[in-house]
């Protein structure tokens, strides 16, 4: 009687069966994702170029009256968006600015300092990433009204530095402890002291992760809504994402200019992403710290 045998192709088969519809599914459900963070950006930018008629009878649909670049003419020319607009310039170039050299420094003490109870101060820092700003909004507030900064830009600025500082820290420590102790001895027998050594040394070596920190602050203090909202009252001292109302309000339902509006608000912000996320990438995974 002779043997059963299996054929051995059919293992493969059912393993290249199983491959593909994997494959499908990942591209289904990548599709997905892709479209619901695209579909608002597209409405935008297609409401932006049509009529305010046009963008509530179709708002998915394409121009059917020629393009209206007049809608960002419009914006262009009004003196409060470029208010609006040096107010975002200033409240980003602190919160980033602040950040950055507030975050070097802790991290530096937190990577190359030792002292008692180094750890458990950086855990409790690190908590700080467990607690967006909108949790302690009531305190902040009653802590800013405190200091006199309502309706000041400096009462925007600090709480976004205080609540970045955490994940600065998280990652310029990260990188910091991954320069070799024998070139902070090295510099030391050269007659460097330890603030030479952080300056003119590690700084420098670090400008990946400086770079990555940097323009997560930028992004965040650029996009920044609810703080100022909350804090400033005087219409002249609102960045751009608050503009956006006093914009709408100017024109009552003028939806082809709030969305002419809105594009203009992004377009700085993606095309900084887009220069700078090769360094964001390089300064997560400290990669010209290898090797």
């Amino acid at each position: 009687m002779s043997a059963v045998t299996r054929d051995p192709r059919t293992p493969k088969n059912r393993l290249g069966r199983d491959s593909t519809l994997g494959m499908v599914i990942k591209y289904i459900l990548l599709g997905i994702v892709l479209f619901l963070i695209l579909a608002p950006i597209v409405t935008a930018i297609s409401g932006s170029i049509r009529t305010t008629g046009e963008f509530i009878a179709r708002p998915f649909g394409l121009p059917t009256q020629g393009i209206q670049w007049s809608n960002y003419i419009d914006i262009l020319v009004n003196n409060s968006f470029w208010n609006s607009f040096r107010n975002t310039l200033f409240i980003t170039v602190g919160v980033t600015s602040l950040n950055v050299v507030f975050g070097s420094m802790m991290a530096f003490v937190f990577a190359r300092v030792p002292f008692r109870g180094r750890t458990f101060l950086f855990n409790v820092l690190s908590i700080g990433l467990l607690f967006p700003l909108v949790v302690a909004i009531l305190p902040i507030f009653i802590q800013i009204r405190q200091i006199g900064l309502i309706n000041s830009m400096w009462g925007v600025i600090l709480p976004l530095v205080a609540f970045g500082l955490p994940g600065t820290v998280v990652i310029l420590r990260g990188f910091f402890k991954g320069i070799p102790d024998e070139l902070e001895d090295a510099s030391y027998i050269d007659g460097c002291n330890r603030m030479q050594f952080f300056f003119y040394i590690l700084l420098p070596m670090a400008r990946p992760a400086l770079a990555a920190v940097g323009t997560l602050q930028v992004i965040a203090g650029w996009n920044e809504y609810f703080l100022p909202l909350l804090i400033l009252n005087d219409p002249k001292l609102w960045p751009l994402p608050l503009g956006i109302m006093q914009f709408q309000g100017q024109f009552g339902r003028e939806w082809a200019l709030i969305m002419a509006y809105v594009v203009i608000l992004m377009v700085p912000t993606v095309l900084f992403y887009l220069f700078t996320e090769r360094y964001i990438v390089t300064g997560l995974t400290g990669g010209e710290l290898k090797g």
